[in-house]
């Protein structure tokens, strides 16, 4: 049985939705921020597309979708962050820390939808 690839815009599109909405609401409402508000919903989002992509597939996804996701998924969100950098920088010339420290919270998104669509992943759902 031979898997037919899947257009994998929708998933990043879905997925960078979902990291705004989120990051609204855990940050304004439920006050939570930081690096753990990051890696929380970093994970739960490459878990939630991930999941979602087994339900409708029922299979793993192969390597070209693997890597056509994570370059769209990432590279939408570098496009806001890119935004938001500039913001920030129109406001004070941010730390060379400060860029390290945004860089790490940019990274976390696509790192974990790498590997909540990895073999050893789906290997684990079947």
């Amino acid at each position: 049985m031979s898997a037919t690839p899947v257009s994998m815009t929708r998933y990043a599109l879905s997925g960078v939705v979902a990291v705004v909405l989120l990051n609204l609401l855990l940050r304004s409402f439920v006050k939570l921020g930081g690096v753990l508000a990051t890696l929380l919903i970093a994970a739960l989002v490459a878990a939630a597309m991930a999941l979602c992509f087994a339900w409708r597939t029922r299979r793993a996804p192969l390597r070209g979708e693997r890597r056509r996701l994570v370059w769209l998924y990432g590279g939408l969100l570098a496009l806001l962050y890119l935004g938001l950098l500039a913001m920030m920088t129109l406001q004070d010339e941010p730390s060379p820390m400060g860029m390290l420290i945004f860089s790490v919270h940019y990274l976390c998104y696509p790192l974990f939808a790498q590997v909540f669509f990895s073999e050893r992943f789906f290997s684990r759902l079947s």
